[in-house]
């Protein structure tokens, strides 16, 4: 079994107690990995080294922050197949699957990397045509970034990115359940050639490094990916410091699809957001309405196109499209959203229970399920089940379908499908969601803003927005003298 290291002040090292939490493969139930459990010393050791580096680095051009993002991005090309590999067995996810994160990631570090030089200020006359007023964009400070398993690498990625682009510092806590490819992310900017300090990986539980990176004053922006009580529970940590927060957290989102649409592309756009990484993704579709036009048509395509799906050991195939579940903990709660919509009166159509053969006998495994004859009243329909659960319900009226897909805490993102223009525009406009993916299910690009509304979080990732979140404005306010 390998023994990891976390990193601190440009130095790999174990945790002072030595004590260790294991990593377990969800598709085998077997620990193959440990982590160092960092002592509250460390995490205060990693905070003054990240303090300590911030003037320094924030001292550097954009352009000179931007070559080091490069050639990260160029090393962690480079390492995609053994980083994915290792994101499989502690995630859960297939090789492939795995490997498109790492990629996304590399996008994102040569994305800022450039963005970083478009922290543009401005010049603002005065009443007085000898004032002048500059507006100017300065980094924080000290980042904590606390990253969800779901997306290891790519979620890490966002934060990483945008603050070092801005000029900040970081301390970040890999998640509990995958903290080895977070790692092997950070090692990837360690070899870079980042000065000591300005990146720092801790690790251990939220309770305990998570909620001691929070309430530190040192730290002037906290970006967290995750749950929503937790991120309610950040909310509080913060309370004795001001701080900057951006947090991204559940999202149960909506599909609508009109009797107007391209069936056979909405079918395909279902199953891909439903299901892909076996529904743990904040941005999954959790429950459909369908316009009662074409129903039953859409739900025998749905049912036939899912179970086309494969799902196995992703470590073993590279080639399936599932891979088990990161967690029992998740399996459980799919398990019993299932139960619930079944005693409430829905309809499995396909699924509904752990896959059957001998290669689903050990692991986190599940099949993709669908549940028809939906209503409100059901858990599937109204808390995010974050497992390849979804429920599908009939609707007459687009008003209707609104205030269905309305009727939730949370507005993350919301899919569309419709070739009517005027249902496209109504429905844009009334969802409540931070994004409206129209005729697609990819809600998030690189280049546009990405996050919710309600509590969905605050702040934003991605785009330029991405990297206003790292950084204070300053007005300059000059009186000139006649020379």
């Amino acid at each position: 079994m390998k023994a990891y290291k976390m990193l601190i002040n440009g130095q790999w090292l174990d945790s002072e107690s030595g004590e260790s939490f294991e990593v377990i493969n969800p598709a085998t139930e077997v620990p193959f990995a440990t982590v160092p459990r960092a002592t509250k010393n460390q995490v205060q050791q990693a905070l003054e080294a990240a303090e300590r580096a911030f003037p320094a680095w924030s001292a550097l051009s954009p352009e000179q922050r931007g070559a080091f993002l490069w050639k990260a991005s160029r090393i962690l090309e480079s390492r995609k197949e053994k980083i994915g590999g290792l994101m499989t067995q502690e995630q859960g996810k297939p090789m492939k699957e795995a490997v498109g994160e790492i990629e996304k990631a590399v996008e994102m570090l040569q994305y800022f990397a450039e963005e970083g030089k478009r922290a543009y200020g401005n010049i603002i006359a005065n009443t007085d045509p000898m004032d002048q007023s500059l507006v100017v964009k300065q980094p924080v400070g000290v980042v904590a970034a606390l990253s969800a398993w779901n997306y290891p690498v790519e979620l890490t990625g966002w934060k990483a990115a945008a603050s070092l682009a801005a000029g900040c510092t970081i301390v970040a806590k890999p998640p509990t359940l995958t903290p080895l490819s977070p790692l092997e992310f950070w090692r990837c900017l360690v070899d870079a050639g980042i000065p000591n300090g300005v990146i720092n990986a801790v690790t251990g539980s939220g309770k305990e490094v998570g909620r001691e990176l929070v309430a530190n004053p040192m730290v002037k922006k906290v970006a967290f990916t995750g749950s929503l009580q937790v991120g309610l529970k950040i909310q509080e940590q913060c309370k004795d410091s001001i701080k900057k927060i951006s947090l991204e957290l559940g999202g149960h989102c909506p599909l609508i699809i009109s009797k107007n649409c391209d069936l056979e592309k909405a079918v395909k756009g279902a199953v891909r957001r439903s299901f892909r990484n076996m529904g743990q993704i904040c941005i999954a579709i959790n429950r459909i309405y369908v316009q009662k036009d074409i129903h039953e048509p859409f739900l025998d395509a749905f049912k036939k196109e899912t179970e086309k799906l494969t799902m196995g050991d992703g470590f073993k195939n590279p080639d399936y499209d599932l891979g088990a579940m990161a967690s029992l903990e998740g399996l459980e709660k799919s398990v019993r959203h299932v139960k619930d919509a079944v005693m409430k009166g829905a309809e499995v159509v396909t699924g509904g229970k752990r896959p059957e053969g001998p290669e689903y006998e050990k692991g986190y495994f599940f099949a993709p399920t669908i549940l028809a004859g939906c209503d409100h009243q059901m858990l599937v329909m109204t808390e995010e089940t974050f497992g390849p659960v979804v429920g599908v319900m009939a609707f007459d009226t687009l008003d209707e379908a609104i205030g269905l897909a309305n009727d939730t805490p949370y507005g993350l993102a919301a899919y569309v499908f419709t070739n009517d223009l005027n249902e496209m525009g109504k429905l844009s406009r009334e969802l409540d969601a931070g994004s409206v993916a129209v005729n697609n299910v990819d809600a998030g690009v690189m280049n546009a803003p990405y996050g919710g509304w309600k509590q969905s979080g605050i702040g934003h990732e991605h785009g330029h927005e991405g990297l206003e979140e790292y950084l204070n404005l300053k007005h300059i306010r000059i009186r000139y003298q006649e020379p």
